[in-house]
């Protein structure tokens, strides 16, 4: 069953999702903090580079079956033109602030 963006508890994430599904590079950009880092398969990426070529420049999509850690966490169908759709779990640190710090996805 599929959570739709609107009602994801953190509002941080679901602007997150949002961004990416609506292929919007500039929104979903000024969610992150200036020092953000991120992590794919457990291993660090660059940032700029990773989004470029997994979201941004391929369709990516975001389909939230699940969600834990008070949204912070989710378990979600990612989509992109280069591997198709794939189960993958993702998880945000979000400051103060409402942006956020850290994500790292992977296979699930």
């Amino acid at each position: 069953m599929t959570i739709q963006t609107a009602k994801l508890r953190d509002p941080a994430v679901r602007a997150f999702v949002s961004a990416v599904n609506s292929h919007d590079r500039e929104a979903f950009l000024r969610l992150l903090t200036p020092d953000a880092t991120m992590a794919d398969d457990g291993s660090d990426r660059d940032l700029a580079e990773w989004v470029d070529r997994e979201i941004f420049s391929t369709h990516g999509h975001l389909r939230v079956d699940n969600e834990s850690n008070g949204g912070r966490a989710i378990l979600a169908r990612y989509s992109n033109d280069t591997w198709g759709e794939m189960r993958t779990e993702w998880r945000f640190v979000v400051e103060e602030d409402g942006r956020i710090s850290r994500f790292e996805t992977g296979q699930a």
